[in-house]
């Protein structure tokens, strides 16, 4: 891992900015820097639509009030935005220039792995730079979890109860649709939650006919409902697909749901705004020891900091996306650690899928 501590200066101003697509939680995690970093004597620049925010200089300054009331919204304040002339070298020194225009000292990035991977790159240029997991799909690698995603499944339990009460009355099966782009923990917690028939993930191999089985029993049992949860990493058009194929061999009305992005929106859960709350104390805690390129994770309910290079190796080995060849090239002490860092999540996804297919019956 690369050494993270700089001797730095009296910190006088921290930027903080939210990109890539938006989670509940992310405006408790700006309210929680921004009143932390207010607490040390040091101000606060909000910047707006993520990296694009900083190339254009469109930032304001907030103090305590400016994030008065914005702990149980939804969305972010900050706004968000995907911007391709960031990852171009004079993007790149249009957002130095900017930091340095507004004597900003150190940036904290809320997002996921396109994030954090900006963040890396401004800290090149002398910025202190702290990443904070924000994404619904749980899918960053290195911490157990991100700011999201226990809101992103509340409202899919929600929206699968509604589902229930219909099925219940008619005799159907509903097959939904999850989002976690190729990630499939949404679909995997919330299938064991709903109590679904099915989980179709792309980390485990889905097995239809055995699916269908149980289904088939279940009717016979004078079973009513049938919930079937997809994710999204499946394939575009394979949720539809399945409902076609269940309709056909049980017999059952079966109807399909996207559920899409309504899973983004809403107010954050208790457990979301406390994980965003400390973890971005924690940022500003580490900006102000000086320390650069870490990513706030959570590990065995603690909260912790990682080297954000070590979370994007280890994101991309597990995600299947750095070949053999360039795993070789990192240290020994590092292969062993994504090595069983990766063992053990894989080994817990699985033992959690089992559990899903005891509870289907």
């Amino acid at each position: 891992m690369s050494d993270n501590n700089i001797n730095s200066n009296k910190i006088r101003r921290i930027g903080v900015l939210t990109s890539g697509g938006d989670a509940p939680g992310m405006n408790a995690a700006v309210r929680a820097i921004t009143r932390s970093a207010i607490s040390r004597g040091v101000r606060v620049m909000g910047i707006l639509k993520g990296y694009r925010g900083l190339i254009d200089g469109e930032l304001v300054e907030y103090n305590a009030r400016s994030v008065s009331n914005i702990i149980n919204r939804g969305g972010t304040v900050l706004y968000s935005d995907r911007c391709i002339e960031f990852q171009t070298e004079e993007g790149m020194q249009k957002a130095v220039d900017t930091c340095r225009e507004f004597e900003i000292d150190g940036i904290v990035a809320i997002g996921g792995d396109g994030t954090f991977r900006g963040a890396t790159d401004i800290s090149r240029h002398g910025i202190l730079t702290i990443g904070i997991p924000g994404t619904i799909d749980n899918d960053i690698t290195a911490t157990d979890y991100s700011i999201g995603f226990d809101t992103a499944m509340n409202t899919v339990i929600e929206m699968v109860d509604r589902l229930r009460d219909t099925c219940e009355s008619h005799a159907r099966c509903n097959v939904v649709e999850v989002m976690g782009r190729d990630a499939g923990h949404i679909a995997l917690q919330c299938g064991i939650a709903a109590g679904a028939v099915g989980i179709a993930l792309k980390e485990l191999p889905f097995d239809e006919d055995e699916c269908l089985s149980r289904i088939i029993e279940g009717k016979k049992n004078k079973k009513r409902t049938f919930i079937v949860i997809v994710s999204e990493g499946m394939g575009e058009h394979y949720a539809e697909d399945l409902t076609k194929k269940i309709n056909a061999a049980t017999g059952i009305d079966t109807r399909f749901a996207r559920l899409a992005h309504v899973q983004r929106g809403g107010s954050p859960t208790l457990r979301d705004r406390f994980v965003a709350t400390v973890m971005g104390n924690r940022a500003v805690e580490l900006i102000m020891e000086g320390r650069k390129n870490l990513v706030v994770c959570m590990h065995e309910d603690k909260i912790v900091e990682t080297d954000i290079e070590y979370a994007l190796n280890l994101d991309k080995r597990y995600k299947n996306k750095m070949t053999d060849e360039q795993f070789a090239l990192l240290s020994a002490d590092d292969q062993n650690s994504i090595t069983e860092r990766i063992k053990h999540k894989k080994e817990n996804f699985r033992e959690l899928y089992e559990v899903s297919k005891i509870m289907s019956i």
